[in-house]
């Protein structure tokens, strides 16, 4: 009887890797849900020109400051209702979900792609080298973080493309220290060792025998970088050094709107909520990952 199961279990085949990531990612109930709201964002903001009802620059001026269309004097042409001069909030709110995507993508590719770079290098060739790339991200991490953005954006002129280097420059050093710890947990492995011996330069061992055993963390890191990118692009937006007027980014349309606050709460609420929703959708997938790269974190 043992003989058959042990024969079952010889013959049964180990589950697909993509398969096996799905049953630990789906435990995790609100990482699916935050993966289903990223979903929905990515389709809003590819086909913002065919789902948003208006033109997010046009200028309704015979309806400023309308409210959502299930308050009294709201209208059916304007769900969410109207900005200050007469915009369409619900279309300004899908094209701002196009930049705001946009600003994580380009923010995490260039903060992860130098952070790999200077993080393996540091951490495989060590020395003068290495001391010399830590203590700089060390003086970066001292700066607030948004202070830092702020005299970056100061120092290069307020625009969306110079507040996407301040906060890939901000964000940059947890990518590096996060890529130094792992190469130096696993440098000193059989595998490599086993690869240094057969002759490997240091560009391979770095990048093809490394590298791929330390990216389950980084890819962890990114996705919440995600998040920080979107949170400090709509702060600076916010403090009028990032996109600028007539942009439909949500930071600069929560600045726009402060002064009606008290008259005219939609136009502020509306914004917020999506960076807020927008931001925990990505924390929670972030969460969802690790709980599946990590073995231990799996049964």
């Amino acid at each position: 009887m043992s003989d058959t199961i042990m024969e079952h279990l010889d013959a049964a085949p180990p589950p697909h890797p993509l398969k096996e990531f799905w049953v630990y990612f789906s435990e995790n109930k609100g990482a699916v849900i935050g993966l289903y709201f990223i979903v929905f964002a990515i389709l809003l903001a590819v086909f913002a020109d065919v789902i948003a009802p208006h033109n997010p620059f046009d200028q309704y001026r015979d309806a400023i400051l309308q409210p959502p269309v299930w308050m009294d004097g709201g209208s059916s042409k304007f769900f969410l209702g109207t900005d200050d001069v007469g915009r369409d909030i619900v279309s300004r709110l899908i094209h701002g979900a196009r930049l705001s995507l946009l600003v994580g993508v380009i923010v995490v590719t260039l903060s992860l792609a130098a952070g790999i770079i200077l993080g393996i290098t540091s951490g495989y060739l060590g020395g003068f080298y290495e001391i010399l790339v830590m203590r700089l991200m060390d003086i970066i991490l001292a700066l607030p973080s948004l202070l830092l953005a702020l005299a970056i954006v100061a120092i290069l002129g307020p625009s969306l493309q110079n507040a996407i280097l301040a906060i890939a420059i901000v964000v940059l050093p947890h990518y590096v220290r996060l890529t130094r710890a792992s190469v130096m947990a696993e440098k000193n492995k059989d595998y490599v060792t086993a690869s240094r011996v057969c002759g490997s330069g240091p560009f391979r061992m770095m990048f093809v025998v490394l590298l791929p055993n330390c990216m389950a963390p980084l890819i962890v890191q990114a996705t919440l970088g995600f998040s920080t990118a979107i949170l400090d692009a709509a702060a600076l937006g916010f403090l009028g050094m990032g996109a600028q007027p007539p942009t439909p980014e949500w930071g600069a349309m929560l600045a726009n709107a402060l002064q009606f606050i008290q008259r005219a709460w939609w136009v502020v609420t509306f914004p917020g909520l999506a960076i807020l929703l927008t931001v925990l959708a990505f924390n929670l997938a972030g969460d969802g990952l690790r709980d599946a790269l990590d073995p231990k974190m799996k049964r």
